[in-house]
C-alpha cells in the first residue's frame, strides 16, 4: 500500500486529478494495491467558502467521475480520494473509495460540533442524527454512505477515518485491519513528532495497519504551511515515513502483513473488549496486482536486537536490568545470600555470571557469595576451561574446578554402557552429572542454583532433560541467543577488566562440549552445525510466535532478510529442523524452572505459552 501526496492547486479539479492519475500509474507499476490520498486532494483542502458554490461542488464530482473512469484501466489499484459532497441537504467532507471503474462507497468525516471558528465546522456538517445509507455521487446512484463501511479485498478489510484520529471513532473499528486516514492539517513546530506518535498509538489501539496521507505542496499558504506527511504504521510500528515539504509530490509505499494483524487481533485483550458494532462490508474483489511486485519492506534479520546503536545499547541495558532485578527479588524473597553457577567458558554462563554480579550489586552483597564451578568432562577444551577461570578471576568471583568425568564414567559403568559408544546416553550422562553436583552444592551452601540455558535453546529443546534444562532459577530463559550475544558484547565494555576474555568467549563456537575434542584440542561438536545458525532460529521464533507466520511465509521473509547470506535451500533445511524440534520438545518447556520474561516471546508454562507435548 502507499501514502500518496500529489501537488495540488486549490480549485483546479481537472489539474489535480491529472496529478492523482500519475501517482496511480506509478503505484500500478510497483504492484501497489491501495493508494491513500490526502483529505480533499481533488479540490484542495484550503478552498474555504468556495466549497459552498454549487458549480464548485459539481466540478468536484466530475473530477471524481473522471478518476473512477480512469480506474477501469488500473483494476489492481484501490484509491481513497476525497471530495466535498452534498447529501441530505448538508455538505460533508468525504473520502470515496474508487476501484476498477466503480465507486465502492463514500465515508464522511466526523467533525466535532460547537468548536467555534474551526474551518471544518464552519463549512462542513458534523455527523449528527440519522445519515442516509446511500447517496448519489459523481453520476452513480445508490452509493453506500456512512462511517460504518468496511471495504474488503481478499483478507484486507479497509476502513476510512478522515483527519485526526483523536477526534474520530470508527463504527467499523472491530472489523477493519487497515485504516486509511486522509489528512489536512497545517504544519507547526512539534507537529511532526506529535503526528507520528498519534499514528503509532492509533495503529496499536486498533491492532491495524494505519496509512496517513496529508495535504502538501500547493495548498494555500495564506495562514498555514502544509508539509505533505506520509506515514504507514502497523500495530504500533512505523514502517515507512516520507519526507516533509516535497514539492513535486511523493509516493511512500511498503507491504503490511495482514496475516500478522489477524493473529495479533485474536490475541489482543483490547480488541476482545471492544463492543462489536455491525458494519457494512463492500466487496472490492481480490485487487490482484498486475504490475511489478518487488518486495519493498525491510525485515531485520535480528529482530530481537535493534540495529540502531543507541537503541541496541538501551535494549541490552534494559535486558540485563530485568534479569538482575528478577534474580535479586528471588534472593531477597527466600533470604538467600549465595548463588551457585556452572561456568563453562561459553556465552550463556558468561551472561548468567554478569546477571549475578548485577543482582548482588542491587542487594549490596559481596561477590564472594557468587560460587562458580567449572565442570570439565569428556569434551571440555583448554580454551573454554581457561576462559571460565579468567572470567571469574577478573570479576573477583571465587571459582573451583570439579572434574565430572569419573562420575560420568562410573554412571556409564552402572548402565553397562560402553564409553566408546558416543551416543545420546554418553552425552547426557555428563550433562546430568553436572546438574547433580551443582544442585547438591547449592543445598550444601544454602544457595540457589542459577540456570544458564537461554530462550533459543528452550525453543529447540537443545538441552538435556533434567540436566542443564533444570535449575532453581533460570535467569536466561527469556533471552534469545542473538540477544545473549549482544548483552555479552556490551558487557565487554561495561566490565573492561574482563573485556578481553568476554570477547574471546564471543569468538568461541557455541558447543555443549560433550564429545572429545579434535586431535588439535579444538571443539569437535559445534551446536550450529547440528541444529543450524541461531540467528536463523531466532528469526523463526520471532515470526512464528510473535507474528503468527507460517513456515512458507517465514521462508519468504528469511530469504529476503538474509539475502546474500543464506539461500532458500539453506533456510528450508533449518526451518524444517526448527519446526520438528519445536513441536517435539514441548515436554521440556512444560516443566521449566521460574525465570524472568525479557522479550515479548516467552515459554513459561505458567502463562506465556501452552502447547500439548504430543502436538503433531
Amino acid at each position: 500500500m502507499a501514502s500518496a501526496v500529489p501537488p495540488v492547486r486549490p480549485g483546479d479539479m481537472s489539474g489535480n486529478v491529472e496529478e492523482i492519475k500519475n501517482l496511480i500509474d506509478e503505484a500500478n507499476d510497483k504492484g501497489i494495491r491501495l493508494v491513500v490520498l490526502p483529505e480533499l486532494a481533488s479540490t484542495g483542502a484550503t478552498c474555504g467558502d468556495a466549497f459552498f458554490a454549487p458549480e464548485f461542488l459539481d466540478a468536484a464530482e466530475e473530477a471524481l467521475a473522471s478518476l473512477v473512469e480512469y480506474s477501469r484501466g488500473v483494476p489492481s489499484v484501490a484509491v481513497v480520494a476525497g471530495l466535498p459532497l452534498r447529501a441530505a441537504g448538508r455538505l460533508f467532507n468525504c473520502a470515496a473509495l474508487v476501484c476498477a471503474g466503480s465507486l465502492a462507497g463514500v465515508v464522511p468525516k466526523r467533525i466535532l460540533k460547537d468548536v467555534g471558528a474551526d474551518a471544518d465546522s464552519r463549512v462542513f456538517a458534523p455527523i449528527a442524527g440519522e445519515l442516509p445509507r446511500f447517496v448519489e455521487c459523481a453520476g452513480f446512484a445508490d452509493v453506500p454512505f456512512g462511517c460504518d463501511l468496511v471495504f474488503r479485498a481478499g483478507r484486507a478489510r479497509i476502513a476510512v477515518e478522515i483527519g485526526s484520529g483523536a477526534l474520530c471513532s470508527l463504527d467499523a473499528l472491530s472489523d477493519a485491519n487497515i485504516v486509511a486516514c486522509p489528512y489536512a492539517d497545517g504544519e507547526t513546530l512539534g507537529a511532526s513528532l506529535s503526528r507520528r506518535r498519534a499514528v503509532l498509538a492509533r495503529s496499536r489501539q486498533l491492532t491495524a495497519a494505519y496509512v496517513l496521507s496529508g495535504a502538501g505542496a500547493g495548498e494555500s499558504s495564506t495562514d498555514l504551511a502544509y508539509a505533505g506527511p506520509a506515514l504507514i504504521a502497523e500495530n504500533g510500528e512505523l514502517l515507512k515515513e516520507g519526507d516533509l515539504f516535497a514539492r513535486s509530490g511523493s509516493l511512500v509505499a511498503t507491504e503490511v502483513d495482514i496475516g500478522y494483524l489477524e493473529f495479533a487481533r485474536l490475541r489482543s485483550a483490547v480488541m476482545k473488549a471492544i463492543e462489536c458494532t455491525p458494519s457494512r462490508v463492500v466487496d472490492l474483489g481480490s485487487v490482484e496486482a498486475q504490475g511489478a511486485n518487488d518486495f519493498l519492506r525491510h525485515y531485520d534479520p535480528l529482530p530481537f536486537v535493534p540495529s540502531d546503536d543507541a537503541e541496541r545499547e538501551a535494549a541490552v541495558r534494559d535486558a540485563l536490568r530485568i534479569q538482575a532485578s528478577a534474580l535479586a527479588t528471588r534472593l531477597a524473597a527466600i533470604g538467600a545470600k549465595r548463588v551457585v553457577i556452572g561456568i563453562s567458558g561459553g556465552l550463556d554462563s558468561a551472561l548468567a555470571l554478569l546477571v549475578a554480579v548485577k543482582a548482588f550489586e542491587i542487594l549490596d552483597l559481596d561477590r564472594s557469595g557468587i560460587m562458580a564451578y567449572t565442570l570439565p568432562g569428556f569434551g571440555t577444551t583448554r580454551r573454554t576451561k581457561d576462559n571460565a577461570h579468567l572470567l571469574c578471576e577478573q570479576l573477583r568471583i571465587p571459582i573451583e574446578t570439579v572434574d565430572i568425568a569419573p562420575v560420568a564414567l562410573g554412571h556409564l559403568k552402572d548402565l553397562r554402557h560402553d564409553p566408546s559408544l558416543k551416543d545420546v546416553t554418553y552425552e547426557n550422562a555428563q550433562a546430568r552429572a553436572r546438574t547433580y553436583f551443582l544442585m547438591d552444592k547449592a543445598n550444601q551452601l544454602g544457595a540457589i542454583l542459577v540456570g544458564t540455558g537461554d530462550l533459543s535453546e528452550l525453543a529447540l529443546g537443545w538441552c538435556t532433560f533434567n540436566g542443564d534444562h533444570m535449575s532453581m532459577y533460570g535467569v536466561n530463559a527469556g533471552v534469545p541467543k542473538t540477544l545473549v550475544r549482544a548483552i555479552v558484547e556490551w558487557g565487554a565494555k561495561e566490565f573492561p577488566e574482563a573485556g578481553e576474555t568476554l570477547r574471546d568467549i564471543l569468538a568461541t563456537p557455541v558447543s555443549p562440549e560433550l564429545l572429545p575434542p579434535g586431535a588439535d584440542g579444538t571443539i569437535a561438536q559445534e551446536t550450529e552445525d547440528k541444529v543450524g545458525p541461531y540467528e536463523l532460529h531466532d528469526f523463526f521464533i520471532y515470526h512464528h510466535l510473535q507474528r503468527g507466520a507460517s513456515a512458507v511465509k517465514i521462508k519468504f521473509l528469511a530469504v529476503n532478510a538474509f539475502a546474500g547470506k543464506y539461500d532458500g535451500a539453506v533456510v528450508s533445511k533449518w526451518l524444517d529442523v526448527f519446526f520438528r524440534r519445536f513441536k517435539t520438545q514441548q515436554f521440556k518447556r512444560s516443566c521449566m524452572p521460574d525465570g524472568p520474561k525479557v522479550v515479548a516471546v516467552g515459554f513459561s508454562p505458567r502463562g506465556d505459552f501452552k502447547m500439548p507435548s504430543d502436538m503433531r
